[in-house]
């Protein structure tokens, strides 16, 4: 009797931590921010949830490594750190197994200011984004002119002086760097305490962000 009382009350305790474990009530919340590293230092973004379709190109080709065998291409001071994909003639980016470009996710309240990350694109009339080709601005001022012609998906929430010193590197005529800068890209998921840190707030006014 009491070897039944015993095994009941392990089963009882059993079946309570698994219920515990599985129902996630003291798990907080997380969010997924881009992560490129650097030989120079590590940039942080915020991807934007109202760009849903770039925002999960982005973070489905991170996570398949795309991007970890390519460089910034192409920098330009006090305009843009850019990186990706080479440039096509065509505009049609190939990824292994598939080809495809996003449509436009133009937003009135997501502009192209410093360390904005947008989609780089060619002379479509859609204006169409390269799925894997990507820019990050580093004029000051911003960058009012790609406004609604190009969709940023992310912003800068660290690192934009590694941003400044990327495009600060010596380039040839084409405006790529003499010596190639590698990117190590990945999806990393930050709490809204962890956010907080890079002085960004979920649902924020915009104007108070802050870059490290």
């Amino acid at each position: 009797m009491k070897k039944s009382i015993k095994l009941l009350a392990s089963l009882i305790l059993l079946f309570g931590c698994n219920q515990i474990k599985h129902t996630g009530k003291n798990e907080e919340k997380t969010y997924p921010v881009g992560q490129i590293k650097t030989e120079m230092g590590e940039i942080l973004f915020w991807l934007y949830e109202e760009t849903p379709r770039h925002k999960a190109s982005f973070i489905k080709l991170a996570n398949e490594g795309y991007w970890d065998s390519l460089t910034f291409n192409r920098v330009i001071k006090n305009f843009v750190a850019q990186g990706g994909c080479p440039d096509t003639p065509d505009g049609k980016i190939v990824i292994p197994d598939t080809t495809y470009l996003l449509k436009p996710e133009f937003n009135e309240k997501i502009r192209h200011i410093y360390g904005a990350v947008g989609a780089g694109r060619d002379d479509n009339p859609g204006k169409l984004s390269s799925a894997c080709q990507f820019y990050i601005v580093q004029n000051k001022d911003g960058l009012p002119r790609l406004d609604d012609k190009y969709t940023v998906f992310g912003q800068v929430i660290r690192g934009m002086d590694i941003v400044d010193a990327i495009v600060s590197v010596k380039t040839d005529s084409t405006n790529s760097p003499l010596t190639p800068v590698k990117m190590d890209v990945n999806i990393i998921n930050l709490s809204a305490k962890e956010l907080k840190k890079y002085q960004w707030v979920l649902l924020s006014d915009r104007s108070k962000i802050s870059h490290k």
